[in-house]
């Protein structure tokens, strides 16, 4: 008897071949029989009618930092919402374990990092995460059995590293052999536990609660060949890393870096994130030179790109991309009073917008055009009226520059006013340019961040926004090749073992969605977090129903309660991928 049985779907099977009706049914968490419309006759416990409606493999998100925030939200909100049913995390070099067994201080200085450089609020990883693991292997184990969504983890080089040098980690002294060799086994530890690999940064905007570089930016090449020699001896592993080149060209050095680290351990590696610019023609070209270079060198390098443009709010008041750009990092850091005061003298905004303009502030360039910025929330009388407005159109009306009217604005709110920056890449050059990018062998949709910057920018729903797109908006690609590259390619990539297609045999990650209303909803702050924390949340928009390996975890836009997904571990859910 079959489980479930959906009928009369517009079935898009991720392999990119075209639309079908069919009937499907579901049998021990696997998708047991496929066939046209009334052809399946066996019994079923439940079924329902999917006339007009589209039925997908669940999406694969490939880029999330979802480490934290399953402890507290098994669903994975609003990821699962928006069609995910499978998602990698321990990227950028970050994790949550291993924590070395005597020093429980450890696991104070991670949750402040992680607070620091990846947006969780601090208040949400204390209340809401037990901490209670020391391998990497215990932090699987406390998740298994109590998640809606697949899971699979990298595991960091900030956590490895911590966990072999402590304190010293970040000082800038280099491991000793012993220590070499210590990190080397911790890390053959986490991948036999089932780890996904090994993810690190060298980016220079990734600083820990303390202020200094988080500890894989001290790692030399040695140290990281020594670590990506090590993923090659294990099936079903890869490497994320990023670099400070990430944000928008890559140097000579960190090209040969990466390719040399694919080559040693003979696994895929993808980075984060590819933005595509039609002003700045020569960047994708520059940025895909690692991925043609590592296939002559026996690697290979995939870059994820959004195919979406991603809101993110900006604020005088708190950390953000703001305090990245040269020389601001210093202002925005001082208390609040002396910020205002600072940031009202003609002089130092005036040597603010210089340095913003500079070449030194590369991809943060696009940030000082503060004529474009809508103002977001507000939180004081004298700025009635303005929340919704662009600063270009509220400076003219006050015959000020556009910096001086934004920080008057800020200032009137104590610096807590939420700032949106309209995007510059938002043209049809821009939107063809990302289209001809989609299509290269080694560019991979994704990227979301989910699980981070929470309450910055929301990226999860990708992937109904991205549908709707192609379905009612742009229709730079046809249904069938969107599915595919929000399923099929990433779970190729991933190596990942019976995911990713409709095919019986495989596991039941389906999503049933209404392709005349697929998209999501406007992000909004809400407060569900523990601590009362403040996150950006964004409804799904067509969705009728989720499931994961068989079980139903949303139907309309609401959880079910159900967890029926898994930790999914190395070699055992994954295959090796070929770089070849």
């Amino acid at each position: 008897m079959l489980e479930h049985l959906i009928r009369n779907a517009t079935l898009v099977d991720g392999t990119g071949t075209p639309s079908r009706p069919a009937d499907l049914g579901i049998r021990d968490g696997r998708i047991a029989a496929i066939a046209p419309p009334g052809a399946l006759t066996e019994a079923s416990r439940t079924e329902e009618d999917a006339t007009g409606l589209v039925l997908a493999p669940g999406f694969v998100d490939p880029h999330t930092h979802y480490d934290a925030q399953l402890f507290w939200d098994p669903y994975a909100t609003p990821s699962l919402n928006h069609g995910v049913t499978t998602v990698a995390g321990g990227n950028c070099g970050f994790t949550l374990a291993p924590l070395h067994p005597d020093r429980p201080e450890d696991a104070d200085y991670t949750r402040r990092m992680m607070s620091k450089v990846e947006g969780m609020a601090l208040a949400a990883l204390e209340e809401g995460v037990d901490w209670s693991w020391s391998s990497f292997g215990e932090y699987l184990d406390a998740l298994e059995g109590r998640i809606a969504v697949n899971a699979g983890f990298m595991v960091g080089h900030c956590a490895l590293r911590r966990y072999v040098m402590g304190p010293d980690a970040v000082t800038g002294r280099q491991p000793t052999q012993q220590e070499l060799t210590e990190l080397v086994r911790l890390l053959h530890d986490a991948m036999d536990a089932g780890a996904w690999g090994f993810s690190t940064t060298q980016s220079s905007t990734h600083s820990d609660g303390d202020g200094r570089p988080v500890a894989s930016r001290h790692a030399r090449p040695a140290e990281l060949l020594a670590l990506s020699k090590a993923v090659g001896e294990h099936e079903g592993t890869q490497i994320e890393a990023i670099v400070a080149g990430c944000l928008d060209q890559f140097d000579d050095a960190e090209i040969d870096l990466l390719v040399e680290m694919s080559a040693a351990a003979g696994r895929p590696l993808n980075w984060n994130v590819l933005t595509v610019d039609a002003a700045v023609p020569e960047r994708v070209p520059r940025q895909l030179v690692p991925s043609e270079r590592a296939r002559k060198a026996g690697g290979r390098i995939v870059a994820l790109t959004m195919p979406i443009l991603t809101p993110m709010n900006m604020s005088l008041g708190t950390f953000c991309a703001l305090n990245l750009i040269p020389g601001w990092g210093d202002v925005l850091a001082l208390p609040v009073p002396e910020r205002i005061a600072r940031l009202r003298d003609p002089v130092v905004r005036t040597e603010m917008l210089r340095r913003a303009d500079s070449r030194e502030a590369g991809v943060f360039r696009r940030l000082a055009d503060f004529g474009r910025y809508v103002i977001g929330d507000t939180y004081s009388q004298a700025n009635e009226g303005v929340s919704g407005r662009v600063v270009r159109d509220i400076a003219a009306e006050r015959g000020q520059d556009p910096f001086t009217c934004l920080v008057e604005i800020c200032a009137n709110d104590e610096l807590r006013t939420v700032l949106w920056p309209m995007p510059p890449d938002n043209d049809p050059a821009s939107w063809a340019l990302r289209r001809e990018t989609w299509t290269h062998e080694d560019v991979l949709l994704g990227g979301s961040d989910a699980g981070a910057h929470l309450d910055r920018m929301c990226g999860a729903p990708y992937t109904t926004r991205f549908l709707g797109d192609c379905l009612r908006g742009r229709r730079l690609l046809p249904l069938e090749t969107a599915v595919k590259m929000l399923t099929d390619d990433p779970a190729r990539l991933l190596g990942l073992r019976d995911r990713g297609r409709i095919e019986e045999g495989f596991h039941a990650d389906l999503v049933l969605f209404d392709p005349e209303r697929v998209d999501a909803g406007p992000a909004t702050l809400v407060h569900d977090l523990p601590g009362d924390s403040p996150r950006l949340d964004s409804k799904a928009l067509g969705i009728v129903s989720v499931r994961v390996n068989g079980v139903e975890t949303i139907r309309d836009d609401r959880v079910t309660g159900a967890v029926p997904g898994t930790v999914l571990r190395s070699g055992r859910d994954t295959r090796t991928v070929s770089t070849r």
